[in-house]
């Protein structure tokens, strides 16, 4: 887990100053690189790296950064930190050890507030960072134009000496971070006008945004509700992250909230025990609703006193979703269905089943969506039960999300597009669907960082299942979960942060794009 180290630690002593002084004069060839992270408006997030590219082993080091005037640190991980007006240096932690020769080392720090052109100067054990601080930030990129769809905007622009990368801003809120001079925005209203901007960045920092430019999304596409993306966010669990905070650093519309249970009965209630109005999962739905975004509650999950086995009736059971659709006004509506208790109960899942078709029946429109296990070539017998049994009860699903995970992968990606197939022959075979409608009707719900069974899917792997899920025209894109959408390398298996090194919110910008 990352270690947190609170602002108000104590002064360095002289004796360890005049060591560092000492050091400096022999680690000519060890630097510091700053590099900004990400940048939400009201924050930004920053790392360094040091990199010992001498022949012996540094034992400690300090790096001092000045920042512009009206910025500050206000969280820092993996470093001791103390600050003197504008300078702020940051130290090994206690656990710490040597830096090997050829090492690197990286700590990083959460600042405030947003728009962090980058650092004034950089100094290492007393000297140069050697490119961590000398630099200037790149000029604001020109040439930027856009063409629309119905609901995506291509841009262009031309690239800005000295960048390594852009910052992707649409009505002033950053929605992307790429490497390259082109962007595709999409998972747009039709027939809207957006504006943007861009900026440049390197290890010095954030330069000027470029002039803006307005696009018009086409008419014939619209917010038809055929694809969505939206990762778990549970607010009983794992820090809950302010909603809007996350929307306005990736551009994330939907999310999927976590877990309806039962409240005593058949009585619904957030986690058993939160009402459906007036508590944190309440006011998380307004924040997400007055930014533009919506939601979809979800039902069961692995643990907990579930509605399923609770409610003895399918018709009672519609009627606690029901009181779920009628507090929220929704349009859609997660069952994730697990363990013992619901997914491989029969009985259970024939309730499930017809009480969705109430559902939808009573609720012309709404959105039902299943997710459920799955092994690395399409559903197990109970998946398949499920799938049967839908068409057989006449349940009218609208999409079927699969969990590719947990079942002790070395290759995430291919297991999660082989679980894909296997589900899309099933659905063709049980519904008479072609290749494409039945991926229409498909969802993938993963797992970031590190799975319960160590499974490893990196920020890159989710950009490749993130391409072909929407590539393949899927319906549906989740993560679990939002909470631990946070870096923490080597911290295992977490409720609040993914187990591996990334920036904040990186598996949530990547499923934005879908």
């Amino acid at each position: 887990m990352k270690r947190r180290i609170t602002l108000a630690i104590a002064a360095v002593s002289a004796v360890v100053i005049a060591l560092l002084t000492a050091q400096a004069a022999s680690a000519a060839g060890v630097s510091a690189t700053f590099t900004k992270v990400s940048d939400w408006g009201s924050g930004f997030e920053g790392k360094v790296t040091v990199t010992n590219g001498t022949t012996s082993s540094l034992s400690t080091w300090s790096v001092a950064l000045d920042f512009p005037s009206g910025y500050t640190v206000t969280t820092t991980w993996d470093a001791n930190h103390t600050s003197s007006g504008q300078t702020h240096t940051f130290t090994p932690p206690s656990w710490a050890g040597p830096l090997a020769p050829g090492a690197s080392v990286s700590f990083g720090f959460n600042g405030s507030p947003g728009n962090f052109a980058g650092i004034a100067a950089c100094r290492l054990n007393g000297g140069s960072c050697s490119g961590g601080g000398g630099g200037t930030a790149p000029g604001a990129p020109t040439g930027l134009s856009g063409t629309a769809s119905g609901t995506s905007v291509n841009l262009s622009w031309s690239a800005a000496s000295s960048a390594t990368s852009y910052n992707v801003y649409r009505n002033g809120s950053k929605v992307g971070s790429p490497s390259g001079t082109s962007y595709t925005d999409s998972g747009l209203s039709a027939n809207t006008s957006y504006s943007y901007q861009v900026s440049a960045s390197n290890s010095v920092g954030e330069g000027p945004k470029s002039n803006t430019v307005s696009v018009t999304t086409g008419t014939g596409g619209g917010n038809t509700g055929t694809k969505q993306a939206a990762p778990y966010l549970y607010m009983g669990w794992g820090d809950p992250p302010s909603p809007s905070t996350v929307m306005n650093a990736t551009g994330i519309k939907w999310f999927t909230m976590a877990f309806v249970l039962s409240g005593g009965g058949c009585s619904p209630a957030w986690d058993s025990t939160r009402p459906l109005q007036g508590g944190a999962d309440a006011s998380a739905i307004a924040a997400i609703r007055a930014g533009g975004g919506d939601v979809v509650p979800s039902f069961g999950g692995w643990s907990g006193n579930k509605l399923g086995p609770n409610c003895g009736t399918p018709e009672a059971l519609a009627g606690a979703y029901q009181q779920v659709i009628n507090a929220y006004n929704l349009k859609a509506i997660d069952i994730d269905i697990e363990n013992s208790d619901e997914f491989e109960n029969e009985a259970v899942q024939d309730r499930i089943l017809t009480a969705l078709k109430i559902v939808k029946q009573n609720n012309p429109g709404i959105r039902t969506i299943v997710t459920f296990g799955t092994s690395t070539t399409g559903p197990t017998y109970y998946g398949n039960r499920l799938i049967d049994q839908s068409k057989a009860l006449g349940a009218n699903i609208d999409i079927f999300t699969l969990m590719p995970f947990d079942f002790g992968s070395s290759n995430i990606y291919n297991d999660t597009v082989g679980a894909s197939q296997g589900l899309n022959n099933k659905l063709k075979s049980t519904f008479g669907w072609s290749t494409a409608e039945a991926y229409a009707h498909q969802g993938i719900s993963g797992m970031n960082g590190l799975s319960d069974q160590q499974e490893m899917t990196t920020t890159a792997t989710w950009q490749n299942i993130t391409n072909w899920a929407k590539s393949n025209g899927l319906g549906r894109l989740a993560f679990w979960s939002v909470n631990r959408d946070r870096g923490c390398a080597g911290g295992g298996v977490v409720s609040n942060c993914s187990g591996i090194a990334q920036g904040d919110w990186d598996f949530t910008r990547i499923t934005a794009g879908f």
